[in-house]
């Protein structure tokens, strides 16, 4: 029988189980709480992130990826705690995930040690009744026919290092390979895989109105290719800001990598960020889609005393 190019384009993605399985940002440096719980308390006071993505515009069953996060320091900034809610789609699957983070806060010289541990529950979920075939999927009994779902609860550490002028980061969100298999029947097909994060960034003043600052997001997953993210961008009058991001990965045969991206940001007030992105694919896939779109709202509220020096949310 065959099966609907959606439902082909899960299986795709069920063969990618072996490698990369966590969600792409291209935002990555307003996001970081989403790689590494050691973020968590870094900025001056309780700071909310929302974001949504749309990945291969008019790809049919592409991803589509929304969140959630808040985080904020405590006991003087010696700890910070935190939390996210996101929801991913994939052609008939979704991921529903939330995670509590904690971190630990050292003050080192003129920066911050900070050692976290998160723990995390995902509901994967499968509506096989969307399935669209030639012929009625009744007929095959490999198919269910109804919803299939399964909670993985999960737990992670990371190690973040930050001072005003630059920043590093070490994480593995996500320690346990679990079973996602939807069927009980002792042979394990599938699993949860361990993603393995570097981030790191720094500020550069070029004068007194522009500022620079090159971020790069590495990972590394066991039985996948080599992937990262490395961009550039550029900040006038602490207020506005646009740049560029090249994606690592995508086809092996044209070796090009994956997308490369524009960035754009407004600093709409002393404690709101407003950023969007825009993803070219360089990867075959190219031919079958619009790019990639990406708009993300960081805001930070209070934190900081009367008279005290601004610090923009996104300097790290």
């Amino acid at each position: 029988m065959r099966l609907s190019f959606t439902f082909l384009l899960l299986f795709s993605f069920c063969g990618l189980m072996l490698g990369q399985q966590d969600e792409q940002y291209t935002q990555f440096m307003y996001n970081k709480m989403a790689f590494n719980a050691a973020y968590a308390g870094s900025g001056d006071g309780t700071c909310i992130t929302a974001l949504g993505k749309a990945q291969w515009l008019g790809f049919e069953g592409a991803p589509e990826t929304q969140l959630v996060t808040f985080n904020m320091p405590l006991l003087n900034k010696r700890i910070g705690i935190g939390a996210s809610i996101y929801r991913q789609t994939i052609g008939i699957t979704e991921n529903l995930s939330a995670e509590a983070v904690y971190a630990y806060r050292i003050r080192m010289g003129r920066g911050t040690l900070s050692l976290g541990v998160q723990g995390s529950v995902r509901l994967l979920r499968a509506n096989f009744s969307e399935v669209e075939a030639t012929q009625s999927v009744d007929q095959d009994g490999a198919i269910p026919n109804n919803i299939q779902s399964k909670f993985i609860p999960n737990f992670g550490a990371g190690v973040y290092f930050k001072s005003n002028s630059f920043y590093m980061g070490v994480s593995i969100p996500r320690l346990l390979e679990n079973n996602i298999d939807f069927a009980d029947t002792g042979d394990i097909i599938s699993t949860e895989v361990r993603h393995m994060y570097l981030m790191g960034g720094f500020t550069i003043e070029l004068n007194e109105l522009v500022q620079m600052q090159p971020q790069l997001l590495l990972k590394y997953v066991a039985g996948a290719p080599f992937d990262g993210d490395i961009n550039t961008n550029f900040i006038f009058d602490e207020r506005y800001t646009i740049g560029a991001s090249y994606r690592l990965g995508g086809s092996r045969t044209s070796g090009i990598g994956e997308s490369v991206s524009l960035l754009l940001g407004l600093q709409i007030s002393d404690d709101l960020f407003f950023g969007a992105s825009y993803d070219m694919t360089l990867s075959e896939l190219r031919k079958y889609n619009s790019g990639s779109v990406e708009a993300i709202l960081f805001y930070c509220i209070g934190g900081r005393s009367q008279g005290e020096e601004f610090i923009s949310p996104r300097f790290f």
